[in-house]
């Protein structure tokens, strides 16, 4: 991983893996299921996040509510075990494939995203969908 700064075509097209933070030091991270292909979780990761997440192979994220860095599962036992690591063209979003080894979500669902978007009468509605 470089800090280096890096032209438009070595973000894009070269070899370097050097992840371009927001403002806030934050990049999101994507997870899927490794098996099935669905989202499990968006997330966010800072460099301490993504360097713990490469170097263990277990899925860290930055908490924004909390100020800190944690392990997913690290009080559940439900850890997202990294498969494979996907950078996008300048390298400011990633897309993990993770075995979780339990539900995703802290309520419980295999996956946060456990409701579509519908319209109903009165506008916008939540409905629950199997995930």
């Amino acid at each position: 991983m470089t800090d280096a700064p890096l032209t438009t075509e070595q973000r894009e097209g070269g070899t370097q893996f050097a992840p371009k933070f927001d403002a806030s030091g934050l990049l999101t991270a994507v997870v899927v299921d490794h098996a099935s292909g669905k989202v499990l979780v968006v997330a966010h990761m800072n460099r301490d996040a993504l360097d713990a997440t490469l170097a263990s192979g277990q899925v860290h994220f930055w908490s924004r509510s909390r100020g800190q860095l944690w392990m997913k599962g690290e009080t559940s036992g439900h850890v997202l075990t990294v498969e494979s690591v996907m950078v996008d063209c300048d390298q400011d979003a990633l897309v993990i494939r993770a075995h979780p080894a339990g539900p995703t979500c802290h309520t419980g669902a295999p996956s946060c995203f456990y409701r579509r978007v519908e319209q109903g009468n009165d506008g916008p509605v939540l409905v629950k969908v199997n995930t």
